[in-house]
């Protein structure tokens, strides 16, 4: 990959996106395309294929997704299905098009079996039931495995595939009804300080256990993977180590300075009782996470939330 090749990074205005152009300047690539859903709807078959007659991007990284947590992806299921699966067509189809050198196609942990053994190794793709209340967003994101996978295998495409864990950082979604997990806490904490409550609902019973990535480690991990990786299989990025939602949300209450209770409300869905990413083929490759949890929640804390809300 040279300084002056073209790259298109779909979905810049996202956590993922963004900090994977923010990444790429760093490094010298000045020559990055971009689009906003305004300028582009990449759910439009003729608009991508335009955009990619008139642009001819030279790599592309996939980061644009119809995202959010457990109320989200349970209730707008339909939309959360078809944008995804739309989105992923349009883009590595116009790439296979225009012969795109590189396509790096960003998924998610979801994918995985409810029950898959754990950690999650990327051969447990595909053997068994999905967790109920994501589904149709880990049926799309699959489909986007599989679209580079034969492209790939009919075609010659050098598409990859990456599997982030949860993760957080700057430009992440705080709304309350929305978010994951990990900002909804963030931003439920710092209110309850700033209004001087004293306790917050925590939804769930805080057993699942869960692992998070800060968003830079996974812009590192991705621009690692553009110039080390050309392989046929997904590669899952993490840091392989989790904690529980209880644990979670204690450090987060640490972080904050929050000195009231927390209360877990078991009425409201857990979702996956754990999702922890087996990340031995990525240390394999020569990459590992830098950023400490506790460090990267300060950061998050300090520089994204503690003055905004």
């Amino acid at each position: 990959m040279q300084k002056t090749d073209k790259i298109y990074v779909a979905g810049h205005r996202g956590m993922v996106g963004s900090s994977i152009v923010r990444k790429l300047q760093k490094e010298g690539y000045l020559n990055i395309i971009t689009r906003t859903s305004k300028e582009l709807d990449l759910r439009n078959q003729a608009a991508v294929a335009d955009f990619f007659e008139k642009e001819k991007p030279d790599y592309v990284v996939l980061a644009a997704a119809k995202v959010g947590g457990i109320h989200a992806n349970n209730t707008f299921r339909a939309d959360f299905i078809y944008d995804n699966l739309m989105i992923e067509c349009n883009i590595i189809h116009q790439s296979y098009e225009h012969k795109v050198k590189k396509l790096l196609f960003l998924g998610s942990s979801c994918i995985y079996p409810k029950l898959a053994p754990q950690p999650l190794k990327e051969n447990a793709l595909l053997t068994g039931v999905l967790e109920y209340t994501n589904e149709p967003y880990a049926i799309a994101k699959i489909a986007g495995i599989k679209l580079c996978e034969n492209y790939r295998l009919q075609y010659g495409c050098n598409f990859i595939s990456a599997m982030p864990t949860n993760l957080y950082g700057p430009n992440d979604n705080y709304d309350l009804n929305n978010s994951h997990v990990l900002p909804a806490l963030i931003r439920k904490i710092h209110t309850a300080k700033k209004e001087g409550k004293s306790f917050v609902e925590v939804w769930g019973t805080g057993t699942p256990k869960r692992e998070f990535l800060h968003v830079d480690d996974l812009a590192d991990a991705c621009y690692y993977l553009l110039l080390n990786y050309n392989g046929i299989e997904l590669v899952n990025v993490g840091c392989g180590e989790d904690l529980s939602i209880k644990e979670l949300a204690e450090l987060v209450k640490e972080v904050v300075g929050f000195q009231g209770e927390l209360r877990f409300d078991s009425s409201k869905p857990d979702g996956t009782p754990r999702k922890l990413m087996d990340v031995s083929k990525l240390l394999e490759i020569g990459w590992k996470a830098n950023i400490d949890l506790r460090e990267g929640i300060t950061r998050v804390y300090e520089e994204d939330v503690k003055n905004v809300f």
